[in-house]
């Protein structure tokens, strides 16, 4: 299992002590020194069933800077997939990736649900 975290947001840390809580083996990855390629990005997309949207760091200061809140709706996925590319601080963290799951965010309730029995 891949966790991919800014070791600095406390939401990251929760989540960490979350996964060492249950014993969950993972790979940790600093999302910003080692920031998600295109390829990854589009590969967790399509195996997430989630909207393209949640995984964007809605409430981040560079998403905010670069007003994607309005600039999205008007962008091809695959021109989002490579604007999350350039920037981890663009993508929602903490991330959590497996052969059969991709969780963004960390809702405890999810996590359970997703993870609590592995």
């Amino acid at each position: 299992m891949l966790f991919l975290e800014y070791p600095k947001c406390s939401t990251c840390q929760k989540a960490k002590k979350w996964l060492d809580g249950h014993q969950i083996t993972y790979t940790d990855r600093h999302i910003v020194e080692d920031n998600p390629t295109y390829g990854e990005l589009k590969e967790w997309y399509e195996k997430s069933g989630l909207p393209l949207k949640k995984f964007f760091n809605t409430s981040g200061m560079l998403y905010k800077e670069m007003q994607l809140k309005d600039k999205l709706g008007a962008m091809s996925e695959d021109e989002q997939l490579r604007l999350l590319a350039t920037n981890g601080m663009l993508v929602k963290r903490p991330l959590i990736v497996d052969d059969a799951i991709v969780l963004t965010g960390f809702k405890e309730s999810e996590w359970e649900e997703k993870l609590g029995s592995q």
